[in-house]
């Protein structure tokens, strides 16, 4: 990595590491909610990541499935919205 890049690199890890440590919301929760956005965004290394650390903090197939259909429908929900936009005169 260069060099220049390294204070804000730390900086991200110190954050991401601060983001993912149990709080209001545990970190199960919040797995799945990184599971979600990284289906939406298709992120292949995320999905990768976010999927094994759910299952380290105890993700089921049922709840991973879900967390699927969630992030499914709502893109899903984004394009019908967008879509109705076609119509507008």
């Amino acid at each position: 990595m260069n060099t220049a890049a390294e204070p804000g690199m730390k900086a991200f890890w110190s954050f991401n590491e601060a983001v993912f440590a149990p709080g209001a919301l545990d970190v199960l929760t919040k797995e799945l909610i990184a599971l979600g956005v990284a289906l939406t965004t298709q992120c292949p290394y995320c999905i990768e990541l976010h999927t094994q650390a759910a299952r380290k903090a105890g993700a089921t197939d049922a709840q991973l499935s879900e967390t699927g259909l969630v992030a499914a429908a709502i893109r899903a929900g984004g394009a019908i919205t967008h879509a109705t936009h076609m119509f507008k005169g």
